[in-house]
């Protein structure tokens, strides 16, 4: 069996044209018009290959790498190997995102996977739907009623399109994940799985039982926004929940509803928040974190993994633990703690 090759490259750059792309520097007298076939870790690039140093924690492994060139601080650009052009950069790993995006552009949302431009067989397109011109659409997808979806859209296989949704322009939506009752913006990513619109968990609780509360609110995505595959973001119940532009959410999320997102968060794997929770721009939740609900997390927030955070948090506050706090007092009662289980003669509180 041939081992396949998923991700082809869309062009094979010179030297001249990485540091055009990122604005590295290279040492005087160096070949620029030399070719890079592919980027690879250092421990495995090969002659031809680009590969970068980020984390310093790898840097042992730089004096051995094989690669032509090296994204890299000029900090280490000393121990680069013989061979090897060390590409001197501020920020290495951004650098190599960029080169990424340019050789390998399929590799950053999901494509069609039917590999036809266009609307393939066995689509069900109601007739009241509009597509743009340039709109892609896999085998088995179901476009409703009124939906709206923009040019250079790609709608993978299986997936579901509700009635009156509007898709904004270069968007993906990934296989089988479904949108309804929802607003997306331009360039958003939607990964295979993911479940945008459904309604909230809402329900009137009494000793007769629990009355569901219809949930007639929205999803709105702003632009830029990527959801990983299989998270679910629920529909308002009477307000909308809104996810703000350049947010980027992991794989297997949980948001509630009427939770207010603001711009450029990053929500890691596993977090969970619920319903009425507003996050401020630039907040930042680490994995498996639980938000209860009706908080305010100001700006540039960050919430550590398995946090459970049960008030609110202030803008630019670092919390972790369950209840969550400040890492400075978890450290502190750590540290007692510990004191305590050696048997440690002197309990008082540590300095600092």
């Amino acid at each position: 069996m041939n081992t396949p090759m998923f991700f082809r490259a869309a062009c094979v750059p010179s030297l001249a044209d990485i540091l055009s792309w990122t604005g590295a520097h290279a040492p005087e007298g160096q070949d620029l018009s030399r070719r890079i076939t592919g980027v690879a870790p250092l421990e495995q690039a090969g002659p031809g290959t680009l590969t970068f140093l980020d984390n310093p924690r790898y840097a042992s492994a730089l004096p051995g790498t094989r690669a032509a060139a090296c994204l890299l601080l000029d900090r280490f650009a000393g121990k680069v190997p013989v061979g090897t052009v060390p590409l001197v950069v501020v920020e290495p790993y951004r650098a190599v995102a960029s080169v990424l995006a340019k050789i390998h552009p399929d590799a950053l949302s999901p494509g069609p996977v039917f590999a036809v431009e266009g609307v393939s067989p066995g689509v069900f397109i109601h007739p009241d739907a509009r597509l743009e011109a340039g709109v892609t659409i896999d085998p088995g997808a179901v476009i409703g009623p009124r939906a709206e979806i923009g040019a250079g859209t790609v709608v993978g296989a299986n997936s579901v399109i509700g009635p009156d949704v509007r898709i904004g322009r270069s968007c993906s939506i990934g296989p089988q994940a479904t949108v309804i009752n929802a607003l997306i913006g331009n360039n958003v990513i939607l990964h295979p799985g993911v479940r945008i619109g459904q309604d909230g968990f809402g329900f009137a609780m009494g000793p007769g039982g629990h009355v569901k509360v219809a949930q007639i609110g929205r999803v709105i995505l702003q632009d830029h926004v990527e959801v990983g595959a299989n998270t679910t973001i629920d529909r308002g119940s009477s307000r909308d929940t809104i996810v703000g532009e350049g947010t980027k959410i992991d794989n297997l999320v949980q948001i509630a509803h009427n939770v207010v997102i603001g711009r450029h968060c990053v929500i890691v794997s596993q977090t969970g928040i619920s319903g009425s929770t507003t996050l401020g721009d630039f907040a930042v939740t680490g994995g498996q974190a639980g938000l209860t609900g009706h908080l305010k997390i100001g700006a540039g927030a960050q919430i550590g993994a398995q946090a459970g955070v049960m008030a609110d948090v202030e803008p630019g506050a670092r919390v972790v633990g369950s209840p969550a706090q400040p890492v400075r007092d978890l450290f502190k009662q750590t540290a007692i703690l510990r004191r305590l289980a050696r048997g440690d003669k002197d309990r008082s509180e540590p300095k600092g």
